[in-house]
């Protein structure tokens, strides 16, 4: 027999490596990968890892931060289609709310802003909701509710959750008062004696006194104090409102100071805002702030309309504020042009300039020299080219841009009726056609100045200069005559397409 397995028999163990092996278990073999022991990984792959995996978002992570990202978009163009108009002088009531914001508005990308922008005026944000019917109320609560829900920022915020508060608490005075309005009405005065002349501190303080008895079981009045407590948050909100409003002022100030220091300190001894609340028109649901025809004059007082001199259905907010100064012929052309109204895309324009180099006619002494009335539309639209399209969409369009003019003058009582009016373009500070003194991001203007023979003075207005298009398009192509005493010029700019 083996001497090995004699011995193994006899329980002698041979001098092995590993003594304490169970001979009849698996051999231990290092080459098998199923036998070898899990060893930890280096500690540099693992931070290396971990680094790697937060590089990465979930796919709830991924919607989350696209959400923020469109609506910090959202939120930019609508702050910047405000300040267009109103720069443009076209603005809503939610458009002076938000253009006040943009001297604090730490958010704001600087290069939208304008150098005359401290120099607009602007309306309260009180004057503002003050001079609104309830159904234009309405339509700003969602426009308020809509930036008070994109906004992040907090002093933005804080301006925007204050505005809604007060827009709701002038939406329920308008409403009709029942039993119950007018008993919390005829306490009114005693609340604004108690609120009215506290701070914003104080009225925090006060808030919490009014919640602690309010939770208490003490017996009190609870209508009372429920009621107090709803004033009392009205006047917290008055208070944010005009910390707010300080502060813009301050900023404004500071601008003014550093080109018009006159106006600067006129502004800095009022409260910063202008003290008459827009005038605002309403055109098919929609309010619109509609410049002048020519021939209104601002501040002139309402004449009570009558069956005689009512304009037509739908276009009061085109009619003249006095027309004392024109004859009956140019009423009824003027009359006939208003009642077609605007068409989808357009605006009325009253860009009118002074005449450059204007001198007195030769014919002024025989008679007298008068100013043309006219009825003038901008057409507005959206450029879809590349840029746009990639950064906007039909939900969120880009701003529009002036895509074309359509001129209507009148002369009916022009002397020398053969001699039709013309007009020519004025380029300023030496600019020949083509070329371009603008910076980016503008565009250059000119003037477009119509002639005409006595009794007529001449007139002109600030277009944008671009290249007209003279194709002879059906009601948008290029139209210009003279006939039945109306002067008509339209045309609109050539599009430019960019190909490869």
């Amino acid at each position: 027999m083996d001497p090995g397995r004699q011995a193994m028999i006899n329980g002698w163990k041979p001098p092995t490596k590993n003594r304490d092996r169970d001979v009849t278990a698996p051999r231990y073999d290092t080459s098998n990968r199923i036998a070898k022991p899990s060893r930890p990984p280096p500690a540099k792959a693992n931070t290396a890892a971990a680094a790697a995996a937060g590089r990465y978002l979930t796919q709830d992570q991924q919607s989350e931060q696209f959400i923020a990202d469109e609506d910090k978009f959202v939120l930019k163009q609508a702050k910047k289609k405000a300040d267009i108009r109103v720069r443009e002088q076209r603005a809503q009531p939610i458009d002076y709310l938000a253009f006040g914001l943009r001297f604090i508005d730490s958010d704001r990308d600087s290069f939208d802003d304008d150098d005359g922008d401290a120099h607009i005026r602007i309306p309260a944000p009180m004057a503002v909701l003050q001079g609104l019917n309830a159904a234009e109320l309405q339509e700003l609560e969602e426009d308020i509710r809509s930036y008070d829900t994109l906004e992040h920022n907090d002093r933005n915020k804080e301006y925007w959750s204050a505005l809604l508060s007060l827009c709701i608490d002038r939406r329920q005075k308008l409403k009709p008062q029942g039993p119950e309005g007018r008993a919390v009405t005829s306490v009114a005065s005693d609340v604004d004696r108690i609120l009215s002349p506290k701070t914003l501190e104080q009225l925090e303080a006060l808030e919490k006194q009014i919640k602690a008895k309010l939770r208490s079981n003490e017996p009190i009045d609870t209508d009372y104090w429920e009621e107090l407590l709803k004033s009392l948050l009205v006047y917290k909100a008055k208070a944010k409102l005009n910390k707010v409003c300080a502060a813009i002022k301050e900023a404004r100030v500071e601008l003014l100071r550093e080109t018009d220091p006159e106006k600067a300190a006129a502004l800095e001894a009022s409260d910063g805002f202008s003290s008459a609340a827009p005038n605002n028109a309403q055109s098919s649901g929609t309010s619109k702030a509609v410049a002048r025809p020519a021939g209104s004059t601002a501040g002139a007082p309402s004449v009570p309309s009558t069956a005689s001199t009512a304009p037509p259905p739908g276009t009061a907010r085109f009619a003249s504020a006095n027309d004392g100064d024109f004859s009956q012929a140019t009423k009824a052309l003027y009359d006939r042009e208003v009642a077609r109204g605007v068409g989808e895309g357009e605006e009325i324009f009253t860009a009118e300039e002074v005449v450059p180099g204007s001198q007195k006619p030769l014919w002024a002494d025989k008679y007298r020299p008068r100013k043309p009335r006219y009825f003038n539309r901008v057409q507005m639209g959206y450029e879809w080219n590349k840029y746009n399209q990639t950064h906007y969409d039909h939900d969120n369009p880009p701003p529009k841009v002036v895509q074309g003019y359509r001129f209507n003058i009148f002369y009916p009582d022009l002397l020398d009726k053969t001699k039709a009016p013309t007009f020519k373009i004025i380029r300023e500070h030496g600019r020949r056609k083509g070329e371009s003194f603008a910076p980016a991001g503008k565009e250059d203007t000119c003037l477009i100045r119509f002639i005409a023979g006595p009794p007529y003075e001449d007139l002109a207005f600030r277009i944008v200069d671009r290249e007209w298009d003279y194709s002879a398009k059906k009601e948008r192509g290029f139209k210009s005559s003279f006939d039945k005493g109306i002067l008509q010029l339209h045309f609109q700019f050539k599009k430019i397409y960019y190909r490869k």
